[in-house]
């Protein structure tokens, strides 16, 4: 990220592997420090609101973020017909734990987070998506979600892999040792979702992450997202399953009955994120699965 000190004039710009930059104007910088981890910072944007970034990259905004945790989490909850108990690794600005707990019959919801000074920085600056740490139905623990994972013996029905790109902190998240430890913390019938990168532009770490899962799911399938923050705009996750499938199993009047109102979900977006443009189903169409034909 590169920075002009004069604020309200100050810019942060994400540059992306020198192959373009794009940024946000910022009106006040709220918060900056060095983790154990990343640098972490947030600031004031004039078009976006508040905005978190790892390492100069744009984890959340106040103006979009509703896109990402929506699609992260409904997806999977409206496709395991009885969730009741899901893990999120990761996710320290809270969103997707934020929206996991608006469905009433999750009855218990684990976050493990690696960086305290994430989830601090956004419970002070962005109560949009923190707010939720004082969730009553919310286990918060700052630990590694690797090593929690290998040591667990707990089972969820859901687990929701909240990651930054394969680098720093995130890059065992993306490896076979770690779904194998998620595939076993899952129930029997159980579902997990992880950020599964750009098309366009980290489309050979996408694939990666395709084939190394699919190899231990009989259900593996990506959907996407579009967003106004993240490089391309277009961005994907994957969902894999040991029994349910995200559009054969999907009910969509669990969806309209639940009485939840979205920002981005809905029955018919769930439904079409799994539709691929063709560049994409190409490149992972050897590695999706749809289970018993």
């Amino acid at each position: 990220m590169s920075t002009d000190s004069n604020v309200p004039g100050r810019w942060v710009e994400e540059n992306h592997d020198d192959q373009y930059r794009f940024g946000f104007r910022v009106t006040k910088e709220l918060f900056s420090g060095q983790s154990d981890f990343q640098k972490v910072e947030v600031v004031e944007t004039a078009g976006h609101g508040k905005m978190l970034l790892n390492d100069g990259l744009v984890m959340v905004s106040e103006r979009d973020e509703f896109v990402y945790h929506d699609m992260m989490a409904h997806v999977p909850l409206f496709t395991h017909p009885d969730p009741k108990r899901v893990l999120v690794i990761g996710g320290g600005d809270g969103g997707t734990a934020r929206e996991v707990l608006r469905h009433p019959y999750v009855e218990h919801c684990r976050m493990v987070e690696i960086d305290d000074m994430v989830v601090e920085s956004c419970r002070q600056h962005i109560p949009l998506t923190s707010s939720v740490f004082d969730h009553p139905k919310l286990q918060l623990d700052i630990a590694d979600g690797v090593k929690f994972l290998a040591e667990t013996d707990e089972k969820y029905d859901v687990i929701l892999i909240d990651s930054t790109d394969p680098i720093g902190p995130a890059a065992p998240l993306f490896g076979t040792d770690f779904y194998k430890n998620v595939y076993r913390a899952l129930t029997d019938e159980g579902i997990v979702v992880a950020q599964a990168e750009n098309g366009f532009y980290e489309q050979e770490a996408q694939v990666a992450l395709v084939k190394i899962v699919s190899e231990l799911f009989p259900i593996c399938r990506l959907y996407n997202y579009s967003n106004l923050t993240y490089p391309g705009g277009l961005w994907s996750f994957l969902l894999s399953s040991k029994k349910f499938h995200p559009v054969k199993d999907f009910v969509p009047d669990r969806v309209t009955s639940s009485g939840l109102d979205f920002k981005y979900y809905n029955e018919d977006i769930h439904r079409a994120s799994f539709a691929q443009p063709s560049f994409i189903r190409k490149a992972v169409a050897p590695y999706l699965k749809d289970g018993a034909q």
